[in-house]
Parts: C-alpha cells; sequence; structure tokens
C-alpha cells in the first residue's frame, strides 16, 4: 500500500490537529466554567432546582419570611376560623409549606400552595395575587374539594411562574 505524498499527509495531521484542539475550551471559556463549577452545590448530577416562590422553597430556609407571616404563625390565625375546622388550630405555616401530602387530596394541596402564594405576595414584587386575595380564595375553596383542586392548581401554576 503506497501513502499519499508527504504534503497531503501534512495537510490531513494539520486538520486533524485542528480538530482535536478545537474539542477543548479556550482558556477564557475554561475559566468561566470553573468558575460557574464552583459556585453550583455539590449533588447528583441530574438535581432539580425549583423556583423560588414554591412550597418547597420556602420551607427549605434559604430565604427569611416575610416579617407579615413568621414560620411560627398558623394556619388558622393567618387564613381565618374557616381553616381551623379543616386543618386544626395548631398547623403552622412551615408545617403546611413542608408536608407532602396526597396529589388526590384537594385541601392539603390548598393550604401548601396557598401558603407559598401568601408568602410570595409579601415577599416578590409583581405576584399576580395580592395577600387579601389569597386569603379570600382559599376560603372560597373550602366549600368542596373540587373548588380545592382547581385553586390549588392555580396558586401552584402562580408560585411556578413567578422568581
Amino acid at each position: 500500500m503506497e501513502l499519499p505524498p508527504l504534503p497531503s499527509r501534512l495537510v490531513l495531521l494539520f486538520l486533524l490537529l485542528i480538530l482535536f484542539l478545537s474539542s477543548f475550551p479556550s482558556s477564557k471559556a475554561a475559566t468561566t466554567t470553573t468558575r460557574t463549577t464552583h459556585n453550583r452545590m455539590p449533588g447528583f448530577v441530574f438535581t432539580r432546582t425549583r423556583g423560588k416562590c414554591t412550597p418547597q422553597f420556602w420551607s427549605s430556609g434559604k430565604e427569611a419570611w416575610p416579617r407579615m407571616v413568621p414560620q411560627e404563625s398558623t394556619v388558622s390565625k393567618v387564613f381565618g376560623s374557616r381553616v381551623n375546622e379543616m386543618y386544626g388550630s395548631d398547623l403552622t405555616l412551615l408545617e403546611a409549606t413542608v408536608r407532602n401530602y396526597d396529589e388526590e387530596n384537594g385541601y392539603p394541596r390548598l393550604l401548601k400552595q396557598a401558603s407559598a402564594a401568601l408568602l410570595n405576595s409579601y415577599a416578590r414584587k409583581g405576584f399576580p395575587y395580592s395577600a387579601w386575595e389569597i386569603k379570600t380564595l382559599v376560603i372560597q375553596a373550602l366549600v368542596s374539594e373540587e373548588a380545592a383542586n382547581l385553586q390549588a392548581q392555580l396558586f401552584s401554576i402562580a408560585n411556578e411562574d413567578c422568581d
């Protein structure tokens, strides 16, 4: 088998070298990548990040709660005596955001999403609901499980879209 002429081999070698070197990031990109990597939290490769308005975020303690609703506030004091019948008098807002409820039951989902929505109404400018609207909508949604599910879904959408 005969090899191609020397100039052709040099051109081919040069192209392979360029292709090989182009697969590595430039020094500026490498520095940026290194900086970004150091700011990330360690964890699994496929970690899910949540927005800054979800119940999971508020229960994580990553941000201070608004002064209007401390973590120790009970659900009955915040949303009124009507919710006392459904959720009890000693359940706190923090407990409401932490709990993992059965997705089929609309009342606990309503409380979890409404608690996050209330916190967002105080902490996030431009949140689509005001505090009094959230409190009113919660009381109105307690008429049936279907209404609770629907309102929980609407609060969930607002919480997920918020940032």
